[in-house]
């Protein structure tokens, strides 16, 4: 059995030291692969290993091209109002968008009109009726959009949109999306629409793996038309589950000029997904020039994130904010799993005075992440932080606002996962309007929220205090 066991750990070293990643990731894989010789190596080959640079690399030619794509047809066009001069921002604003020109090239686009849903049903009554009139192309793309009454209705939708001769791309993540398999997409293929998995599930015949995942929620309707946000497709963020009834997320509808990023992103991750017969060029009817009609005041960059990077971006930019924030900054998320940098920061933010405030889910969805969430929400209490947790089902919202100018929204949970491990979007908006939006939507979820106290820490049993400690040593993994 000795003899066992030391195979086991040398083999553990071995597989986990083979691939470069941080201290504490290497630490939780050894102590998980050492503690569980074979269920262990099963749940490191499903979510342990990393993705080849190579593969990921595969798709960088498209990124370049999405990118000089709108740069070109600004210019081409002489759009240059819609970049919008630095002087008009705010000193901590120009300070974001100086950081996310460096490491994502992501223009600031201005003249964007938002509306912003956290009810499901509104949200998709909008993007219904929105696809309902498309008259060029529809371009979708989920992490989870399931098999059931939504995913038929949107199914059946497209299908039809399809038949009147609308460019129809679907690109969905093969793991968050079981259901919706190729077999149940082959009626919209059948009448000229297109769906894909992401282009990191290519290869699952032999890899199964949980990390990288396409986590974005992103929709293009005839380049004119953006949706961006927390919700996916399914009955369940309809609040028709049992399990979570209300389903509480937040997500965006745009008009105005940050469409055209929505749309390279999209084309992007497309583009690397498909075969060469269905790739999208990057022409003119896909980003249509005068948009006027439905222009806003607010200005934004829509910046993504993933492990086809070296910099973990959207956590860059949730830094910044946190070591910018002036007065208040208030975050909501569903998975509270944050890493050194990021706990650093908020607590140093809460002890200089600032307003922090971060409100979590007080329902379990994955068990080890929502005990690991427990303990660092206690963790940042301590540092003064304070801690709502959402009472009116489950809290599914990805936002920030700062200082009542700041403010972001997108896919990207506070979290290792999504700042280093999935491919993620979010929206950083500079506009006075919408953060005064978020901010009122704050303080009607406090209303159905609780906030931590000492009193309800100190009342926990040393199980559940034992629970909390064993999730956040896997946090590096969850």
């Amino acid at each position: 059995m000795s003899f066992i066991i030391f195979i086991n750990a040398l083999l553990a070293i071995i597989t986990i030291l083979r691939q470069p990643r941080d201290i504490a990731a290497t630490w939780a894989w050894l102590l998980v692969l050492i503690l569980l010789p074979v269920g262990g190596f099963i749940l490191y080959m499903f979510t342990g290993r990393g993705l080849s640079r190579k593969k990921i690399f595969q798709s960088q030619s498209q990124i370049d091209d999405g990118l000089s794509a709108l740069v070109d047809i600004q210019r081409k066009e002489n759009r240059k109002n819609d970049l919008l001069p630095k002087k008009m921002l705010s000193s901590e604003a120009s300070e974001m968008v100086n950081l996310f020109l460096n490491i994502n090239n992501a223009p600031v686009l201005k003249n964007n009109h938002v509306k912003i849903y956290t009810d499901g049903q509104a949200k998709f009554d909008a993007l219904f009726a929105d696809i309902k009139q498309a008259q060029k192309s529809i371009h979708i793309e989920y992490y989870t959009i399931y098999n059931d009454r939504l995913g038929n209705e949107l199914q059946q939708l497209l299908i039809q949109k399809a038949k009147e001769g609308v460019s129809v791309n679907v690109v969905y993540d093969a793991w968050g999306s079981q259901g919706a398999t190729q077999k149940w997409w082959r009626a919209l293929e059948d009448v000229g629409g297109h769906a894909r998995t992401f282009f990191s599930s290519k290869h699952t015949i032999t890899d199964f793996r949980l990390n990288f995942r396409d986590h974005r929620k992103i929709v293009v309707i005839d380049g004119k038309i953006g949706y961006i946000g927390g919700f996916n497709v399914g009955d369940q963020y309809l609040g028709r589950s049992k399990k979570f009834g209300h389903w509480r997320d937040t997500h965006m509808r745009i008009t105005g000029n940050a469409v055209l990023a929505l749309q390279v992103r999209f084309m992007m991750d497309w583009n690397a997904s498909v075969e060469s017969a269905i790739k999208l060029t990057y022409s003119e009817e896909l980003f249509p020039v005068d948009q006027s009609q439905n222009r806003g005041s607010a200005a934004m960059q829509i910046v993504s994130s993933g492990p086809d990077k070296l910099d973990e971006q959207i956590k860059l930019g949730y830094l910044k904010m946190i070591s910018t924030a002036k007065k208040r900054l208030w975050i909501q998320t569903p998975y509270l799993v944050p890493d050194d940098s990021i706990i650093d920061a908020l607590t140093t933010a809460a002890m200089s005075g600032v307003d922090v405030r971060i409100m979590t889910p007080n329902m379990p969805d994955h068990p080890f992440i929502y005990r690991a969430t427990e303990y660092y929400s206690q963790l940042l209490h301590a540092a003064g932080v304070k801690i709502y947790r959402y009472e009116d089902g489950f809290l599914h919202a990805k936002t920030a606002v700062m200082d009542g100018h700041i403010s972001t929204v997108g896919s990207a949970n506070m979290d290792i996962r999504s700042f280093k491990l999935n491919f993620e979007a979010n929206t950083f908006i500079y506009d006075p309007k919408v953060a005064a939006q978020l901010e009122a939507i704050y303080q009607a979820d406090m209303e159905k929220a609780s906030l931590l106290t000492d009193e309800i820490i100190a009342q926990q049993s040393t199980w559940l205090k034992f629970k909390q400690k064993f999730s956040r040593l896997l946090s590096p993994i969850l």
